[in-house]
């Protein structure tokens, strides 16, 4: 077996482990920390909303030897507005201008026609307006409230009330981290954008309710027993799951990361940013969420309910009379120990005094008395 196989077995198994609900503080302070750098950075520097949100022009060249960045110089000339261009497959570009309208949009057209020395009809373009940007946000947020709703009763039904807001919990901060860091890196909005948001949802709640299916069984006929509190079985629990979460989510970020970083950096094809980095970031802070943030809270919630403070009484109470029984026997055994030293200092098999010393000379007269007869004989 692998070390980190081991590892996890000795997680299962509780020979070891690292105290996650004890020091839940520090982690909500590491999240209220990041969240708030992330709420600054979406309200001073904002989304940057792509194309089919602001409403603008998309114009496609055919083959080309301009480079882009002439291309881009040229339709920010004639338009007044920032342009994205990106390098296509046989030599074309796509030159992406938002917030355009109708006369705006001509005049980029011909100007881009002018400079690649073609018929303006060669250009293709295609009028993006707003209105189907909005629809599409609309959706969205009508998606993602009804996914909301559905988990919340899942989890409620499944699981408890407990589970279900601490589920709810994370996976707002889970949104919110992902959508400031859209905000801090200034990647352009898309519906890609909007799809891998509502996929990281997904992953997200399954590590979650991987830890809280562990948690139930572990705390099933919890207050039966005065062992553990309901936060030190919260504990084990989420140790016992830690390997296979993070195994699960290195597996789920390594091709994206190839699709962030290879594809969109390396390759250069922005069009995969939109969704690589909301997964990528998504899949990350779901992760984190649901080890340092979820069952923490529950938790939090659960040792409020008085079933479960009466059985932290108990439990605190069996392990001051196991420690007061245990420093009784050691009382004891240090007690034994002392009187055996006493009994092994004193002689074991030693004469009355002045035994010794008679035997001794009655040893000696009796020699004495061998000498004298043997000289008399002569």
């Amino acid at each position: 077996m692998s070390r980190l196989g081991t590892l996890g077995a000795r997680l299962y198994r509780g020979e070891v482990g690292y105290d996650f609900v004890g020091k839940r503080k520090i982690w909500y302070g590491i999240s209220i920390l990041i969240t708030i750098t992330a709420i600054l950075g979406l309200a001073v520097r904002g989304l940057n909303m792509g194309i089919e949100f602001s409403g603008g022009a998309v114009f496609t060249t055919p083959t080309t030897s301009v480079s882009a960045e002439d291309a881009r110089r040229t339709a920010q000339d004639a338009s007044g507005h920032t342009a994205i261009v990106q390098k296509l497959g046989n030599n074309t570009l796509r030159v992406q201008v938002s917030e355009l309208t109708t006369d705006q949009s001509r005049k980029t057209q011909e100007a881009l026609a002018k400079k690649l020395d073609v018929s303006t009809d060669k250009v293709n373009t295609d009028i993006v307006g707003p209105s189907w940007g909005d629809e599409i946000a609309n959706k969205a947020w009508t998606g993602l409230g009804v996914f909301m709703i559905l988990v919340v009763i899942y989890l409620a039904i499944a699981f408890e009330w407990r589970m279900a807001l601490a589920a709810l919990i994370a996976l707002i901060h889970d949104l919110t981290i992902t959508v400031g860091v859209y905000a801090l890196v200034g990647f352009e909005v898309t519906p890609g954008t909007v799809i891998g948001l509502l996929t990281i949802l997904g992953y997200s709640l399954y590590d979650t309710v991987v830890v809280f299916d562990g948690l139930k069984e572990s705390s099933k006929d919890i207050t039966k027993q005065t062992r553990f509190t309901y936060s030190e079985i919260a504990n084990r629990s989420l140790n016992g799951t830690l390997v296979r979460s993070i195994n699960t989510t290195v597996v789920a970020l390594l091709p994206v990361a190839g699709l962030l970083f290879i594809g969109g950096g390396f390759l250069g094809a922005g069009m995969l940013n939109d969704i690589s980095l909301a997964l990528f970031v998504g899949l990350a802070a779901g992760a984190y969420s649901s080890i340092f943030i979820a069952t923490p809270l529950v938790a939090d919630l659960k040792e409020r309910d008085p079933q479960m403070k009466a059985l932290a009484k108990r439990v605190r109470a069996r392990r001051a009379a196991d420690a007061a029984k245990a420093e009784q026997g050691a009382v004891q055994d240090e007690a034994a120990e002392s009187a055996e030293a006493d009994e092994d200092d004193e002689p074991q098999d030693a004469s009355p005094a002045g035994v010794v010393g008679q035997r001794d000379r009655s040893a000696g007269r009796g020699r004495g008395g061998r000498g004298r007869t043997s000289g008399k004989r002569r």
